[in-house]
């Protein structure tokens, strides 16, 4: 495994009166693509948006334990600077109802920057980042609204990548998605892990066999295993995940 990025330890959310997570101990390596996987509501969403302190959002949510992103505890850290380091791409593609350029430029422009020779470099290299620059290079005044749902998604990854994070987090990215767009957004995050730390949430187990490096099996608020994905679906160490990935349950 290469050096790890973010370092869970013990990590307890709750939700209220709910405890959502129990006891998550585990470390993220840099530039892989690691998998969540587990049947709906045993919180593997919920684990990864601890990462970048998306729960913050959401009121009576109580946390123990610690998330350590490069050394550094992410509930001392300024969550605006957090969040340009981890990134998030969500389960639907969610474009901001205004051009595709400005899309790409907002993240760059709260972050100081104005300069349009700068905003035009950036906005290019995010759209041939996320694969979409040739699509859409002769539209980026048009709204992105207008796009269909993969180019949305993809979208969606380049004003992430825009910002430069050193790690993206990505909630169900394919869930909406027809099959070939599922295929081109796979092959793009299989591209983006040589300069980029990706955590995946999926519910989908061939994709998390065909793209990730590691994965992580919740149940129930539990981290039952982790373990390298050719490892963990070949040779599961727990009862429970064989009896997952082989559809016994969930």
């Amino acid at each position: 495994m290469n050096r790890p990025v973010i370092t869970v330890n013990g990590l307890n959310l709750w939700y209220g009166q709910t405890q959502a997570l129990k006891n998550i101990s585990l470390d993220i390596p840099e530039k892989s693509i690691t998998a969540l996987i587990g049947p709906s509501g045993c919180g593997k969403s919920t684990f990864l948006k601890t990462l970048n302190r998306m729960n913050d959002l959401v009121p009576g949510v109580r946390i123990t334990g610690s998330v350590c992103y490069e050394g550094q505890d992410i509930f001392e850290t300024n969550v605006n600077q957090l969040r340009k380091e981890v990134g998030m791409v969500f389960q639907k593609p969610n474009p901001f109802p205004m051009s595709i350029y400005n899309n790409i430029a907002y993240g760059p422009r709260t972050h100081g920057i104005t300069n349009r020779q700068e905003l035009d470099e950036i906005v290019e290299k995010a759209l041939r980042g996320a694969a979409i620059w040739d699509e859409v290079k002769d539209r980026l005044k048009k709204n992105a609204l207008g796009l269909s749902g993969g180019p949305q998604q993809r979208l969606c990854i380049a004003r992430a990548l825009a910002v430069q994070p050193k790690v993206l987090l990505m909630d169900e990215p394919t869930s909406a998605l027809d099959p070939i767009a599922t295929s081109r957004i796979e092959d793009l995050v299989m591209e983006l892990k040589s300069q980029y730390t990706i955590v995946i949430v999926t519910h989908n187990m061939q994709q998390a066999v065909r793209i990730s490096d590691q994965t992580a099996f919740f149940l129930l608020g539990d981290l039952v295993e982790y373990a390298e994905t050719e490892k963990l679906f070949s040779q599961p160490g727990d009862k429970r995940t064989e009896e997952y990935i082989t559809g016994r349950f969930g």
